[in-house]
């Protein structure tokens, strides 16, 4: 375990140093979070709309994020107060149908083959497409001989086929547009949802923000432990000594270190190891990764409106996913999500909220029309998961010593979702922890 002089500094508090710094102090560990911003969360954090609290931008989990259920229950976070679990179901309606997927309750990966067949507003002919496709990358284990885009993966199925089921999902999971997502990735998510156990493809829909569900009990487990969450410090530089990391720098403040843990954005990661000769070809690296946006308007309607379903996809438009806020505590709120580059980027927030109130009234046209809005933007949401991206992902033992990368980006095999930052996270303190231990003879 580490000196008691000397914690392990983690810099950035988001969901993957969050996780980090709790399995460290799990492990006997002190350590320091220091976050530049605010509040904790990162890409996942809280904002204020009207009385409501709502989520930056709105997440969907499923039962495959093992890490993410995990750690949450370690932190006093159960499950059945958190998420609401539902089978999986999809709806997405579009102008000329609707798609309609339920996984009835037999083990996987007959449930999805069972959903695929009894598809409803499919054809036949596009039930026996969609459930070839899936049959044939099982067989092959969801393994390519070598990556190509989405587009190129799905050359063969119709295009319904595509426009309702296939690019939804990897728009939702990737965040990358089809004719530059990785197949690779596209296919190992398809694999951890379907192919395992039948609950992995569950829909997990949050029932709290997601600063209560993780990163304020993880701030509190940190402090049980003995170690210290600081807001508003940004590391402006790191210190190297003989070879290996030795202090971080928050401008005239240093603070020593001999484990660092850059849980930082990929170009925020390339700025602090750019300085270093060692890690200079790394630093490279990561100012290559690109970003995609996800755009996120909440509608608030009177409290009796509500969706036909949780969670109903709309195809055709602007909004792709279209979640009723009611399970979250919020009757009469619906968050459109919008993931990914396009046209509505360009817009201004009074005319894109316009915009996505109409093609909600013209699915809905029973609804009233909105009463007030709020438009969240990220930017740079979540790198570009494009073809060859498992290549360029780095591991988190970097070439200087003692320094270490997390994130959602780092070599985890997952996009750039929660659990992707969770793992990245764990995995990354766990190397840190057998770097630290004594050796036994």
């Amino acid at each position: 375990m580490t000196a008691a002089s000397d914690p392990i500094v983690i810099v950035g508090g988001g969901w993957a140093g969050l996780a980090a710094a709790v399995e460290l102090s799990g492990r006997g560990h002190r350590v320091v979070v220091l976050e530049s911003s605010r509040q904790l969360g990162g890409r996942a954090r809280r904002l204020a709309f009207g009385d409501d609290g709502v989520d930056n931008g709105q997440h969907l989990l499923i039962g495959a994020y093992r890490e993410t259920l995990a750690l949450m229950e370690r932190v006093g976070i159960r499950e059945q107060t958190a998420m609401l679990r539902l089978p999986l179901r999809l709806e997405v309606r579009a102008a000329n149908g609707a798609l309609v997927l339920a996984a009835p309750r037999l083990p996987a990966p007959l449930h999805l083959g069972a959903a695929l067949l009894a598809g409803g507003g499919l054809r036949l002919g596009e039930r026996w497409r969609a459930l070839g496709f899936a049959l044939r990358h099982y067989l092959q284990g969801f393994r390519l001989r070598k990556d190509c885009s989405v587009a190129e993966l799905l050359a063969d199925q119709p295009s319904r086929l595509k426009e309702l089921l296939w690019h939804p999902l990897c728009l939702a999971t990737l965040n990358t547009l089809p004719a530059q997502a990785s197949a690779q990735v596209f296919l190992r998510v398809l694999r951890d949802s379907f192919a395992h156990q039948r609950r992995d493809s569950d829909l997990m829909i949050p029932r709290l923000d997601l600063g209560r569900a993780f990163p304020e009990p993880a701030l509190d487990f940190v402090e049980r432990h003995g170690g210290q969450v600081r807001l508003c410090s940004r590391v402006t530089a790191l210190e190297v000594k003989d070879g290996r990391i030795a202090a971080v720098r928050l401008g005239s403040e240093r603070l020593s270190a001999a484990q660092v843990i850059l849980a930082v954005p990929p170009g925020a990661a390339a700025r602090l190891l750019s300085h270093h000769g060692s890690t200079a070809p790394l630093a490279d690296t990561l100012a290559q990764f690109g970003h995609e946006p996800i755009t996120t308007v909440y509608l608030r309607y009177p409290v009796e409106a509500r969706l036909p379903a949780e969670m109903v996809g709309l195809a055709g438009g602007f909004t792709q996913w279209l979640f009723d806020r009611r399970v979250y505590g919020q009757p009469g709120l619906l968050a459109a999500v919008i993931s990914g580059p396009g046209e509505h980027v360009e817009l201004e927030r009074e005319p894109l909220a316009a915009r996505i109130a109409a093609e909600v009234a013209a699915h809905f046209p029973t609804l009233p029309a909105p009463t007030e809005h709020l438009v969240v933007r990220e930017k740079r949401a979540t790198f570009r998961c494009t073809v060859g991206i498992d290549a360029r992902r780095p591991a988190a033992a970097t070439p200087l010593a003692g320094c270490w990368l997390a994130g959602d980006y780092t070599d985890t095999g997952y996009p750039a979702t929660l659990e992707g930052a969770v793992r990245s996270g764990v995995q990354c303190a766990r190397l840190v922890d057998t770097r630290l231990r004594p050796k036994t003879p």
